[in-house]
């Protein structure tokens, strides 16, 4: 007899695409964890003016246009697929644009301060990605030569000759946006299965200092597929894809409260840093309104906007009162949020120019806590952020 459908028998596969729309190949190795997928489609309800004789409400045509919208929340986990790319890589690819830039890792070659570090070889590094040691993770921020770097902010201890540099993928941005097939999988196999095609991301969020480091990804979609409905010729598919292959989904959720914060004009160290929270908004369009076709043809990004809110509690630090300077003056300052602090559990954020907005003095409890709201990072041209997993 049928009975209900445990919402913890759910597999979720991200695979990006190589044509929008066009349903992505996805194998046991794309699997990822998630907390939440809400998928919602809705049909146009255009106002029928036709005299009926009557007020009873006749419906719409069949084929009539299609919207769909989804929100992904997920936590932060372990990079265990490493050296291959973290398996909801894809969807930070959809969130920024560049596909992932991988770093293999390498051994200090000599002595190296707290910014400076030699590899015993080249290095192939480009500025903006990440490295890690001793737990830590970084950012190149200038090539010094073929097997030197200089990093964004110092290493709490300056690695030693031979100590490993570890592996790292690195996600940068670009001006197009790729989208993703997601596919919403679950037992028992009668259950109704679906792909969501043609995902973009038009909103990401990145939660610090919660009970878990949460990562959110919301946007459009070209359709939603599933196999009780399918008809051929949807996604670009001649049947309904099975399941990829259930492989062990080995992770470790991240606890919110590990990781390092590194603020100001000359990045700091601040130890009271009580939340934070970065926002991606791309200003996405679809094409959707053109004749002849049910589903939209592909995206359209708009003018981007990375927005960055963080709250400390005050004190007499004067890397806190640069802080507070530097946001009366409106002046630049870099920032560095690394989530978690061993490796493998890695990940980096990286805004070389933020412009803080003046905080908010919040003196309703007992310990007198900023509130900086807006904060908003700029660049030259896709440079004004970084993410990176170690």
């Amino acid at each position: 007899m049928a009975c209900y459908i445990s919402s913890n028998d759910n597999r979720f596969y991200v695979a990006a695409e190589t044509r929008y729309g066009s349903v992505a190949a996805a194998s046991g190795d794309n699997r990822f964890p998630a907390v939440k997928l809400a998928v919602r489609q809705q049909v146009e309800r255009a106002a029928r003016r036709d005299k009926a004789g009557g007020r009873t409400y006749v419906g719409v045509p069949s084929g009539v246009r299609r919207s769909t919208a989804f929100e992904l929340a997920t936590y932060m986990t372990s990079w265990t697929n490493a050296p291959a790319e973290p398996a909801y890589g894809p969807l930070f690819q959809a969130a920024l644009g560049g596909a992932a830039a991988m770093f293999a890792g390498g051994t200090v070659a000599s002595a190296s301060d707290s910014r400076t570090i030699r590899l015993s070889g080249a290095h192939h590094l480009a500025p903006g990605q990440a490295i890690t040691s001793g737990g830590e993770i970084r950012f190149v921020a200038a090539i010094v030569d073929a097997e030197t770097v200089q990093v964004n902010a110092p290493f709490s201890v300056a690695p030693a000759v031979g100590s490993p540099i570890g592996a790292t993928a690195t996600y940068s941005l670009e001006t197009g946006l790729k989208s993703v097939s997601l596919y919403d999988c679950w037992s028992p196999a009668g259950a109704v299965q679906r792909i969501l095609t043609g995902a973009a991301v038009d909103r990401a969020r990145i939660k610090v200092n919660g009970d878990y480091h949460e990562f959110e990804f919301s946007g459009v979609a070209a359709d939603l597929i599933d196999n009780s409905s399918f008809t051929e010729g949807q996604g670009d598919l001649t049947e309904f894809p099975a399941e990829p292959e259930v492989l062990a989904l080995d992770y470790a959720i991240v606890p919110g409260h590990l990781g390092q914060a590194w603020l100001g004009a000359e990045p700091s160290q601040v130890q009271t840093l009580t939340s934070a929270e970065l926002t991606i908004d791309n200003g996405l369009d679809l094409r959707q309104r053109e004749f002849g076709s049910m589903v939209p043809r592909c995206l359209a990004a708009g003018k981007r906007t990375v927005m960055l809110n963080f709250s400390l509690f005050s004190n007499e630090a004067e890397s806190t009162i640069a802080l507070y300077q530097a946001a009366r003056q409106r002046s630049p300052i870099s920032v560095l949020l690394q989530l978690g602090q061993q490796e493998g559990q890695l990940f980096g954020i990286y805004a070389k120019s933020v412009v803080p907005e003046a905080p908010e003095f919040d003196d309703g409890e007992a310990k007198l806590e900023w509130h900086f709201a807006n904060c908003r990072a700029q660049g030259t041209f896709n440079d004004e952020l970084y993410v990176a997993f170690g």
